[in-house]
C-alpha cells in the first residue's frame, strides 16, 4: 500500500514535473495537508523538511535547480564488471553532499561513455577488477583496482576543484534553506 508521502511524490512528479520539464513554469509550491491524519509526521518540522526535499528533488529532476549530487547509472547487464548497486551506494554515501556535481557509474566500457555524456565525472568498469575514471567524456585514469577506485574518484573530484567537505556542504545547505525561508517571510 502506498503511503501519503509516496502518493504526494507521484502526484507532484506527474502533475507539476511534466509541466516544468516542458517549460510551463519556474517552480511549484508544495504545501502540507494539515488535515491529513492517516500518516502525520512526528513533528511539523519533519513534515516541512520532507516537503522541502521533495520540492528540491523535483526541481533537480527537471534540471531547473541543482541542490544535491546527481547520480547516473546504467541498468546493469551481463557485461557489468563490478557490483553496480553496492558500488553506486558506496560512491553516493561519500559524494552525495556535492551540489551541482553529476557522477556516472557505469558497469562496462561498451555503453558507459555514451550513457554518461552529461556527467561531470565517470566511474566505468574497464576490465575485470579494474575501473577507468572520466572527466566529462575524456578518460583520465585507466585500470584502477576496484578497491582503490572510489578513493581515486574522490581525489579526481578534488583535483578539479569540485569537492566540498561534507560538514561545510551541510552548513551551506542549511544556510541556504534559512535564507530562502527568510526571503519568503520578508
Amino acid at each position: 500500500p502506498e503511503t501519503n508521502r509516496e502518493k504526494l511524490v507521484l502526484q507532484v512528479g506527474s502533475d507539476c514535473g511534466a509541466l516544468l520539464v516542458d517549460g510551463y513554469g519556474d517552480g511549484a509550491i508544495i504545501g502540507p495537508d494539515w488535515k491529513a491524519t492517516a500518516e502525520k509526521a512526528t513533528s511539523t518540522f519533519e513534515e516541512l523538511n520532507y516537503l522541502r526535499t521533495t520540492s528540491f528533488g523535483m526541481l533537480q529532476g527537471c534540471r531547473m535547480r541543482s541542490t544535491k549530487t546527481e547520480f547516473v547509472s546504467c541498468p546493469s547487464c551481463g557485461r557489468t564488471l563490478f557490483d553496480l548497486q553496492e558500488t553506486t551506494a558506496a560512491i553516493a554515501e561519500r559524494t552525495g553532499h556535492l551540489p551541482g556535481v553529476a557522477i556516472a557509474i557505469m558497469g562496462c566500457i561498451v555503453n558507459g561513455p555514451g550513457e554518461m555524456a552529461d556527467a561531470d565525472f565517470g566511474y566505468v568498469g574497464g576490465a575485470p577488477g579494474k575501473v577507468d575514471l572520466y572527466v566529462g567524456k575524456e578518460m583520465v585514469k585507466k585500470g584502477i583496482p576496484n578497491a582503490e577506485a572510489c578513493d581515486a574518484l574522490i581525489d579526481l573530484i578534488k583535483e578539479h576543484g569540485r569537492w566540498v567537505e561534507p560538514e561545510t556542504a551541510e552548513k551551506t545547505e542549511e544556510a541556504a534553506a534559512v535564507a530562502a525561508e527568510a526571503s519568503t517571510s520578508a
